[in-house]
C-alpha cells in the first residue's frame, strides 16, 4: 500500500491509499474532474507525489434578458 497525494499547482487535491502507482501520462478522475498525471515523485518507500493538471471547466454564458416591458 501507497499513500498517493495528487498535486496541483502545489495544491494537494487528493490524497489516497492505493496499491497501484499511476503512471505518466495517464488519464485520471479526480472529484468528478478529468486529470493527466504530469510526473510521479518517489518521497520515500510509501509515499509518492503526483503530479496532475485538471481539464478546465468552460462555464456557458448565460443569455441576457431584454425586458422592455413597463413595470407597474
Amino acid at each position: 500500500m501507497f499513500t498517493v497525494h495528487f498535486i496541483e499547482n502545489k495544491n494537494i487535491l487528493l490524497s489516497q491509499l492505493l496499491q497501484n502507482v499511476p503512471s505518466v501520462g495517464q488519464d485520471l478522475k479526480i472529484k468528478g474532474r478529468k486529470a493527466k498525471v504530469l510526473s510521479v515523485n518517489v518521497i520515500n518507500e510509501r509515499t509518492i507525489h503526483v503530479n496532475v493538471v485538471r481539464e478546465e471547466i468552460k462555464k456557458k454564458q448565460q443569455p441576457v434578458l431584454d425586458n422592455k416591458k413597463k413595470k407597474r
